[in-house]
């Protein structure tokens, strides 16, 4: 008896009793390949980039809010500062830093 490998590169996925009975009957044998769609679009990658985007997105945000948060709480210390100290003078000029509430 001869050794016949089957044809293709998908042989080794081919049970070999059921090649050799259908090599002996001359059944055909049916091989169901998945296919490849290369059209498809990648939605892995895409979402994948989406997400990165939108995360740097709101991350820069957030680094906005931040920055206004600090500069907010930097303009209220130094009005606080500039009031409880009162006018600075120096060499006859007087420098008011805020404004009295007192006309």
């Amino acid at each position: 008896m001869t050794h016949h490998d089957p044809p293709g590169i998908i042989a080794p996925h081919i049970p070999a009793d059921a090649y050799r009975r259908a090599q002996t009957t001359g059944q055909p044998v049916v091989i169901v390949v998945p296919a490849n769609n290369t059209n498809a679009l990648p939605w892995p990658r895409i979402v994948t980039a989406l997400a990165v985007a939108g995360a740097a997105a709101l991350g820069g945000w957030g680094l906005v809010v931040a920055l206004c948060a600090l500069l907010d709480a930097a303009a209220h210390t130094a009005t606080v500062i500039a009031g409880a100290a009162g006018p600075i003078g120096f060499g006859g000029i007087t420098l008011r830093l805020a404004r009295t509430k007192h006309l």
